[in-house]
């Protein structure tokens, strides 16, 4: 036995902490009216206290699920630290999903009370007589801002923290204790539950925290359009006080012109999103001739990033892309791929080719591919299989499950097909469930569709393989056109020296919109659907 102190680490240490040595430290939210609403470390943490003490007076118990439906607000930090600092299990709920599944995350959770927001009040009182565990709604606004509902015992946020005690004391909770949850968007089946510990949790933040993980720095300013309700916000409530870093949040403003506010206004250094919000953020600045001169770097995962928004974000903004992986069964940071010195020394092609790879492992995470019998594959950048992960702040068992969901040797399949070169970056090749294999030979989606990005007239474009009567599969090539020009042979003739002759899209689709899940990301699955017999005919 060594002769060091026992900490036991929990999620209220961190708020705390930021209280004691950065209370001034701005949280800058806007509000659901459109105004901009300045709170700071010290008041989130005063707050949070009350939120606890009146959680406990309500009669909510250690371990119980405490839901929300929220956006990024300051409101929001609050209940982070509030409920799982007093011990309850803060279960962010994302509101994008189809109601019947909202449905089954409140049941599956058995809520009792429910945060949220005015605007998805009508959306809860749909459904309310589904959810029978559900006590009470609070609204998060004032009394004054109470809006009419027939939600059952509602009251606003303020009410309910009144009487709550800003020096409440939280409770020494086991560093095990669950303190978040998080289903997974179920685009196949029901969504599942991750339950995260306060340790997983602090271990995550210290890891992103690191130079290896997201590389931040007291004087930044970080603009989280990630939503909260998407794996724990990557982890950046966290991450944010515990280096008292100043965060921007965004509410419902993800477009372009609300964004370029916000990153104007707050001299934002670094943002958080997936590529689908900096997409909008680009066409944006470009339509306005406006370049993001306070941002040097953001951090983009849920999807692939593509090789043409890596460089238009350093060409037009000089803006360092940083491709991050994870999944909500790790919490998320697994991987990322920061910019080295080598990589600056590179030709900006060579460079930009190597920022789409996800990125080297962070401390804590092991990677490894394997076959499908689970034979290890060599880490040469050409072989590729089924990506497992294992680490401190993987998920071990779904939530409710009775089976675990890793191999004996606590290896967890992510369900990502990927390749690791000698180096040790890892690319995702595809899903799974999203490869093409075609006559025995595999095609990745993926990839197809970051060659398809670069060509000028395509805004988005997805690749999904469809059935074919002589090959099995081949791939369909779906495009949102960036204009009014929508011409099949100039995307081949780009094509064409950039792809294997056999990756050739069978056909090009040109679509007005594709179709996202909640977090995001394309619905393929849809998509195979809807264009199944496509080639068939």
């Amino acid at each position: 036995m060594s002769n060091m102190q026992n900490w036991n680490q929990n999620v209220a240490s961190i708020i705390d902490y930021a209280q004691r040595n950065f209370p001034e430290v701005e949280i800058v939210s806007r509000t659901l009216d459109g105004k901009i609403h300045k709170s700071n470390y010290g008041e989130v943490a005063k707050r949070s206290k009350k939120v606890g003490d009146s959680l406990e007076k309500y009669g909510i118990k250690k371990g119980q699920n405490v839901g929300s439906l929220a956006l990024n607000t300051y409101r929001n930090m609050e209940l982070y630290y509030g409920i799982s600092g007093m011990g309850a299990v803060m279960h962010t709920i994302n509101f994008r999903l189809h109601p019947e599944q909202v449905v089954y995350i409140i049941n599956h959770a058995e809520n009792r009370i429910i945060f949220t927001e005015t605007v998805f009040a009508q959306l809860l009182e749909a459904v309310q007589d589904k959810c029978p565990t559900v006590e009470q709604y609070v609204l998060l606004c004032s009394k004054e801002e109470m809006p009419e509902s027939n939600l059952k015992n509602a009251i606003s946020y303020e009410e309910f923290i009144e009487k709550g005690d800003e020096n409440y004391e939280w409770p020494l909770l086991d560093e095990d204790a669950p303190c978040g949850l998080c289903y997974t968007s179920g685009t196949t089946g029901n969504p599942k539950g991750v339950l995260y510990s306060h340790k997983s949790t602090l271990l995550h933040a210290w890891a992103g925290s690191s130079a290896n993980g997201l590389g931040f720095t007291r004087s930044d300013s970080i603009l989280m359009v990630v939503p909260m309700f998407h794996v724990m916000g990557w982890g950046l409530p966290y991450i944010g006080a515990m280096n008292g870093i100043k965060l921007v949040l965004p509410g419902m403003g993800m477009d372009g012109a609300a964004l370029v506010e916000l990153i104007q206004k707050e001299q934002v250094t670094l943002a958080f999103g997936v590529p689908t919000i900096w997409l909008g953020l680009l066409n944006y600045c470009t339509e306005q001739k406006i370049t993001l001169d306070s941002v040097k770097q953001t951090v983009i995962g849920g999807s692939a990033v593509p090789y043409s928004m890596i460089k238009q974000f350093d060409e037009e903004h000089d803006v360092n892309v940083v491709q991050g992986w994870g999944m909500t069964e790790t919490s998320p940071l697994a991987t990322a791929n920061l910019r080295t010195k080598e990589m600056e020394a590179m030709p900006k092609e060579e460079m930009y080719k190597l920022q789409t790879k996800q990125g080297k492992p962070v401390y804590g995470v092991e990677l490894k591919i394997v076959d499908d019998d689970g034979k290890r594959l060599p880490e040469d950048g050409e072989a590729f299989g089924r990506l497992l992960i294992r680490g401190p702040w993987v998920n071990k068992r779904y939530y409710k499950f009775e089976e675990d969901a890793v191999d004996a040797d606590g290896w967890f399949d992510t369900g990502d097909i990927s390749s690791i070169d000698p180096a040790g970056y890892m690319t995702i090749v595809d899903r799974a469930k999203d490869v093409i294999k075609s006559g025995g030979e595999w095609i990745s989606s993926v990839d197809l569709e970051n060659v398809a990005q670069g060509h000028p007239d395509v805004m988005q474009a997805c690749v999904i393989g469809v059935a074919h009567p002589k090959w099995d599969e081949r791939p369909l090539l779906l495009i949102v056109a960036a204009g009014d020009k929508k011409d099949k042979e100039s995307i081949y003739s780009f094509l064409e020296d950039k792809i294997a002759k056999w990756w050739k899209p069978d056909d090009i689709v040109f679509v007005d919109e594709l179709p996202l899940g909640a977090t995001g990301k394309v619905l393929k699955v849809n998509l195979r659907d809807q264009f199944k017999d496509h080639l068939m005919k």
